[in-house]
């Protein structure tokens, strides 16, 4: 089973644990409904879409309201220490919580309790958290844009906000990014770099690119790099080894942007909805090949 770990940006969201549904242009858990817009719940959307082309359960989710006070968080940091070591989930993906080293060590050590190690994905802030403590290589994917990335490589910066001009906004420099945060172990065993050219690599190097289809418009889109998190954690979920996950998903998200018709004006549930048609074509792609 696969469990999804964020906030959303309320004050007045409680801690709710449980499978996620979906009615209308909402997410529903438990009591609680949120927007799909972006952050947590546009990948929460993607993977619920997901999960139901490749008739997966529907996904756990654990979120909680923070608007960046860490009140949230806490709880729900105290909450995954407490309850993720009688869990038995496959796969555990992290987005956005407030950085708190202390509880993200406390994190890793329930996580050392459960009785079989999920496959660890993290994304956003988590993935801050996890380089600014020391402990990227616990994970098994990162899953940063290429300002996330210019975080990861510079080996001396203690916080995104420290991160040298230098290594900030270079699509081309990507290769020598990923090669740096991988000299300095700041990163997961595999990298999935979303930008203009999505990359998925290892310590070796650049195993694999997606360039296309390419709609320059979703660049305005919020939301979308998280679909792709979304994506990839269904598909690991789902069995696949995580290279082969991690190209179907960049595959999969640019075919569902691409068939949404996008316009400034395009909501990130559009291209939700275009999952399943992009799948179809994948996997026709596959049986040709």
């Amino acid at each position: 089973m696969l469990c999804i770990v964020g906030t959303v940006p309320r004050e007045d969201f409680p801690l709710v644990e449980g499978e996620v549904m979906r009615e209308g242009q909402h997410l529903c858990i438990g009591s609680q409904r949120v927007d799909i817009n972006r952050g947590t719940p546009a990948l929460l959307g993607a993977a619920l879409k997901a999960a139901e082309v490749l008739n997966r359960p529907a996904p756990h989710a654990c979120l909680v309201g923070d608007t960046g006070t860490g009140k949230g968080s806490r709880k729900l940091y105290r909450h995954l220490t407490e309850n993720l070591p009688g869990s038995a989930f496959n796969t555990l993906t992290f987005h956005y919580l407030q950085p708190i080293v202390y509880w993200h060590n406390r994190i890793l050590t329930a996580i050392d309790k459960m009785t079989a190690r999920p496959c660890l994905v993290a994304d956003a802030g988590f993935m801050y958290l996890a380089k600014m403590a020391g402990e990227a290589g616990a994970y098994d994917l990162f899953t940063p844009d290429v300002g996330e990335l210019a975080f990861l490589a510079d080996e001396e910066a203690p916080h995104p906000f420290y991160t040298r001009g230098f290594m900030l906004h270079e699509d081309n420099r990507v290769p020598d990014l990923i090669a740096r945060a991988y000299q300095h172990g700041n990163t997961a065993r595999y990298l999935l770099v979303k930008g203009a050219t999505d990359y998925l690599a290892d310590a070796d190097g650049i195993m694999a690119s997606v360039d296309g289809p390419s709609e320059e418009v979703l660049e305005a889109i919020g939301g979308t790099g998280d679909t792709v998190t979304g994506l990839v954690s269904v598909l690991i979920d789902s069995g696949m080894d995580i290279r082969e996950a991690a190209v179907a998903a960049m595959r999969i998200n640019r075919l569902a942007g691409h068939y949404a018709q996008p316009t400034p004006a395009t909501q990130v549930a559009d291209i939700i909805e275009q999952i399943p048609r992009a799948w179809e074509e994948l996997q026709s792609v596959w049986s040709q090949s």
